[in-house]
């Protein structure tokens, strides 16, 4: 069997989106402050990430949010959260139309994504092409000033 390419992964919602009860978990309950976890197909991401016009930036964080509110759940998986927009940032170079900017996806704290296409120097190139100020801390690079730069939804 050939292995699936981002736009396969992308449009294969594999029972998705749904919400996982966890109230017999209290040690989740209290992680994700309450018992009903969102986990979301990749298209909503996409669809969300879509969205984001140039000079604004959104975080994995707040699409997380915004999709865990308009499900009526407690939050949103981070972990396929993270897994998710990565396919929509390789599935949008990996097509010929309908394109995403898929850069302006930032991680926890305005953070860039290593794992985009072409790693961090891609990430910080497109950004950089846009007006924003990418600023090395240690080992990782976040978006200056991100927060007054951010998507509302």
């Amino acid at each position: 069997m050939a292995k699936k390419t981002y736009n396969e992964k992308l449009h294969s919602p594999g029972g998705l989106p749904k919400i996982e009860d966890l109230s017999a978990k209290p040690e989740s309950v209290r992680r994700f402050g309450g018992d009903r976890l969102l986990v979301a197909a990749p298209m909503q991401y996409n669809d969300i990430m879509a969205r984001v016009p140039e000079g604004k930036v959104i975080t994995g964080d707040l699409i997380r949010e915004h999709l865990a509110r308009e499900a009526g759940a407690s939050a949103t998986c981070p972990l396929t959260a993270g897994i998710f927009t990565n396919i929509c940032a390789h599935a949008s170079v990996e097509r010929d139309t309908d394109k995403i900017a898929y850069w302006r996806t930032l991680k926890t704290k305005g953070e860039l994504n290593e794992k985009y296409p072409d790693g961090i120097d891609g990430h910080k190139l497109l950004l950089e092409m846009e007006g924003h100020e990418v600023v090395q801390k240690g080992k990782r690079y976040f978006v200056e000033g991100y927060e007054d730069k951010l998507f509302v939804l």
